[in-house]
């Protein structure tokens, strides 16, 4: 009782004041404390380092992510594949599909090229020459808008604006080639859901300004998209790639399966036709997208939104049956998070899953309680999926070079007006500490960049002062338990005595450590820990810093 009330008045202490240092950076930053929340803690013991405005709901950008990301996990697990399933409707005989081809779409957002590349090698492998009957795509399995692009912003046409569908390929994005010395336009997989119009003019000059990039018009109000493309472009350029969202996904795959079956030695007449699968199809083919472990990766390594939106879907779906539909992924995220335990802040808002939003709402508490639970589960699956400082995704160039550099672990989140970055990082005395830091500002976002730069170096460099706290501990001795089990993690057994240089490095980690003499052997014990979930959460550093071997034993 006495180590529980020494903990909970040393946690509430912790709650009030800033350390002066970050003081100083927020300072600096000119930013108004009001526009700025924080919470830091210490993983292992949950001391709180840093708490500003910690309840206070505020615009997540792309951190809402995590919530997508997490649900989609716990519901399916990292090594959850997504089916694209082929039926045939008819008989196949003599080489010849006398029937339809049809294709049910489960949502992988990942389909791609590959995709086709794979059923026409199946086809061709079962002796396939011509199929008689239409292509019928089902992507029943979502229930959304029909709309290419969210329309967010004034980039409707950029990548990060497309809209999820069930019948995923490419992500949506059609990508225009553009040939100056050739004077030639075309589509690099062959649609027919695109017209190009080129009235573009070559000219001798160098490829520098105007004479670089063609000007484009698109109208999709209706099929087929109409692209106009002019300007003056100079004939000394290389070839130029657009990509653009212009088109409905389906009808992308649909040209693209068309055209390489009929390149394949296939031959294809079929029509597109929307519809679910017809009964007494006959399963033919299941095409598996990669794990989870990967989407989730690129999901939050490259803040891809229309993964996440599809991620939030399909665990919808998978909870309350398809189609999935919004509601139904905001449905799954809530329950997930009562399941474990994670209380919903007010204000709190999912809006599409992905982030590109401005009515999404979360406080830094409810990200940091999220990012707890999410260690805990997962340890370093969970790690290796956020952005590493320095190494790859958001924060690739941000940290790289700088004392962060492989000690965090991040999403990031970016809107104008809002600067929010959220995840873990491993000071150099090896304490791990989630972070979460939002900045919703109209002071600029270079400042709140710097900001949070600032202040996630300096938990780099933290010590934190565990001598008060280590020596009263010490004061107490198991009995205080109350009875209940406790934990130690086995670093080594050794039948000589344990070098004190040894147990120096155990003490200069920040742990305790006990040793059991028997039958000629040195045990030696970290701990203890009052439950299981934080001798695993340390298990992991251990393992690091001491013995990759070691393991958790109960008394």
């Amino acid at each position: 009782m006495k180590r529980f009330i020494f903990l909970i008045i040393l946690s509430t202490f912790s709650l009030y004041a800033l350390p002066a240092k970050v003081e100083q950076f927020i300072h600096s930053s000119t930013i108004p404390k009001r526009d700025i929340s924080i919470y830091i803690e210490e993983l292992s013991t949950k001391d709180t380092i840093i708490s500003l405005n910690p309840n206070t709901s505020r615009v997540p950008a792309s951190v809402m992510k995590l919530f997508s990301i997490y649900t989609v996990i716990r519901e399916l697990g990292f090594d959850y594949q997504i089916p694209t399933d082929i039926y045939i409707k008819g008989k196949i005989a003599s080489g010849v599909v006398d029937g339809d081809l049809i294709i049910k779409a489960y949502g992988d957002p990942t389909l791609n090229s590959k995709f086709i590349s794979k059923v026409v090698s199946i086809l061709k492998s079962k002796g396939v020459t011509k199929i008689r009957g239409n292509i019928v795509i089902d992507r029943s399995y979502f229930k959304v808008s029909n709309k290419n692009n969210s329309g967010f912003d004034e980039h409707r046409y950029s990548a990060y604006n497309a809209m999820p569908d069930a019948m995923m390929f490419n992500q949506r994005v059609s990508v225009i080639c553009v040939a100056p010395k050739s004077n030639r336009v075309y589509t690099k997989i062959p649609d027919k859901s695109i017209v190009l119009h080129n009235n573009l003019q070559v000219v001798n000059k160098s490829c520098k300004g105007r004479y670089s990039w063609p000007f484009m018009k698109i109208d999709d109000s209706s099929s087929p998209t109409q692209v106009w493309l002019s300007g003056k472009i100079s004939k000394r350029c290389s070839q130029r790639n657009i990509s653009q969202v212009l088109t409905k996904p389906y009808q992308s795959l649909f040209y693209a399966l068309k055209d390489r079956l009929n390149r394949a030695g296939i031959e294809c007449k079929s029509k597109l036709i929307l519809a679910r699968v017809p009964k007494g199809a006959k399963f033919f083919y299941r095409y598996k997208s990669a794990k989870l472990e990967k989407i989730v990766a690129i999901t939050a390594k490259k803040s891809n939104n229309l993964f996440a939106r599809h991620l939030m879907l399909i665990a919808g779906a998978k909870m309350y049956g398809a189609p999935a539909t919004l509601e139904k992924g905001r449905k799954a995220i809530k329950k997930i998070l009562k399941k474990d335990g994670i209380s919903l802040s007010n204000g709190f808002f999912i809006d599409n899953g992905c982030g590109l939003s401005r009515k999404s709402r979360v406080s830094a508490k409810m990200l940091n309680d999220l990012l707890h639970k999410a260690y805990r589960r997962y340890s370093t699956r969970w790690l290796n999926a956020l952005s590493i400082a320095g190494v790859d995704g958001t924060i690739k160039r941000r940290f790289r070079g700088s004392i962060a550099q492989k000690r965090a672990w991040m999403k990031t989140g970016t809107l104008k007006r809002v600067k929010n970055i959220a995840g873990y990082v491993k000071a150099k005395d090896g304490r791990l500490y989630s972070v979460v830091i939002l900045v919703n500002t109209k002071r600029g976002n270079f400042r709140a960049s710097k900001l949070q730069n600032d202040i996630i170096k300096w938990l780099v460099t933290y010590k934190k002062n565990r001598t008060n706290i280590v020596d009263e501990y010490n004061k107490l001795d198991d009995s205080d338990s109350s009875g209940m089990s406790l934990y130690y993690i086995q670093v080594g057994v050794f039948s000589q005595n344990v070098s004190k240089g040894y147990l120096s490095h155990i003490k200069d980690l920040g742990y305790k450590y006990k040793i059991e003499d028997k039958e000629n052997a040195h045990k030696v014990l970290i701990g203890p820990f009052s439950s299981s979930v934080d001798a695993k959460i340390e298990l992991s550093r251990v393992k690091d810093e001491l013995n990759s071997n070691a393991f958790i034993v109960e008394e």
